[in-house]
This record gives structure tokens, C-alpha cells and sequence, in this order.
């Protein structure tokens, strides 16, 4: 079960809470953790390239101007009872034009040390649950490399789904980059409470 808190009219950025994890404001504490998760090429083997601490530190102002524009984003994690900051999950408007955007996505990045745990699919239903039920969106989706299954099992365990025919090759990326074949993942929102009913 998520709980959710109030949206501050400081921050407006709510905090969700479920039983492992907490889905919070970015805090000052969280830049150098969350800038070695960026520098760290097995976080980052499916994007460009790691992120310099300068280009880390951008990520986190854009994020906190997304969440004050949009009223929603992406949250930095932590694990109830354990490690304060273990990655971010959240909703995002992606900047490039493509057959589906305009769109939201949801997205994840999480520190090594946490995988096998499954936080990235709990944070990411939980995720879900505040574009559905509190943001009133009618769809989200979301991509990856082609290459990066890891991500894609986790679109998989929170319900969406990939028709082949959404594949696209990324606008931002040359057409012969390694990266540039992406997949394409949806979920509606009809479909997303007809799962919570089963």
C-alpha cells in the first residue's frame, strides 16, 4: 500500500511511502551520491555517456524545475530503515519530438549496490499509482535501448507493454549509434485500474 503526503506549497513535491521504499524531495545531501551513480558505467552503459558532477548537479535543478512546473517528476529514493539515497523514480515529459510525444514517461536510475532488489519495479508502481489516481493522466509510457532488458522486465512486471510497431530510433542520437534503436512500453490508465481490481 502507498501513502501519500500532502504536496507542500514550499516544495510541491509530495512524498510516497510504501512498505520498503520512500519516494521524497531532492535533498543538498543527495547531489554526491546521486552524481557517483551517474559517473558509474554500469548505471549508465545504456545512455551516452556518464555524467560529469556538473552535468549531475544540472539533472537534479532540472528535475526540481520540472516538479514546480509540471506538479509531478521524478523523486530521489530511499530505502525505509536503510541507505538515504539509493536512486530516483518518477514521471517525466520527454523534450524530443517523436510519433508519441507529446507524452509522460516514467523512469528510474538506480545505484548498483540496490539491484536485484526490485526497488526500481516498487518505485515505479508507486510511480503509476500518482499519475493515475492523483494526476488524472490517461496514459504513460515509457523507453529504453533495445539493448537495456533490464529496464524492459521492469516495464514488463508493472504492467506495460511493447508493440513492435512503436519501436523508434531516438531523435537525439545518430542513426548509427549503438543506442539509438529504442523500445517503446505503454500502459492506459483504464488498463492500470483493471490490474489493481484483479
Amino acid at each position: 500500500m502507498v501513502t501519500y503526503s500532502p504536496i507542500s506549497t514550499a516544495t510541491q513535491v509530495p512524498t510516497l511511502q510504501s512498505e520498503r521504499l520512500i519516494l521524497r524531495e531532492w535533498r543538498e545531501s543527495d547531489l554526491a551520491p546521486f552524481a557517483a551513480m551517474n559517473a558509474d558505467p554500469r548505471v549508465m552503459e545504456h545512455f551516452p555517456a556518464p555524467l560529469t558532477r556538473a552535468e549531475s548537479d544540472t539533472l537534479v535543478t532540472k528535475i526540481r524545475e520540472h516538479w514546480a512546473a509540471r506538479q509531478f517528476g521524478m523523486w530521489a529514493v530511499e530505502i525505509v530503515g536503510g541507505p538515504p539515497f539509493v536512486g530516483m523514480c518518477g514521471l517525466a515529459v520527454p523534450k524530443f519530438e517523436a510519433r508519441f510525444t507529446p507524452c509522460v514517461e516514467v523512469g528510474w536510475r538506480f545505484s548498483p549496490a540496490s539491484w536485484g532488489h526490485r526497488y526500481a519495479t516498487e518505485a515505479a508502481r508507486m510511480a503509476l499509482a500518482y499519475a493515475f489516481e492523483k494526476v488524472g493522466l490517461e496514459e504513460v509510457v515509457s523507453f529504453t535501448a533495445l539493448s537495456n532488458v533490464r529496464s524492459t522486465r521492469v516495464m514488463e512486471r508493472i504492467g506495460m507493454a511493447r508493440r513492435t510497431e512503436d519501436d523508434f530510433d531516438h531523435p537525439m542520437l545518430s542513426a548509427d549509434h549503438r543506442l539509438s534503436r529504442h523500445v517503446l512500453y505503454r500502459i492506459s490508465r483504464d488498463e492500470w485500474l483493471n490490474r489493481k481490481a484483479l
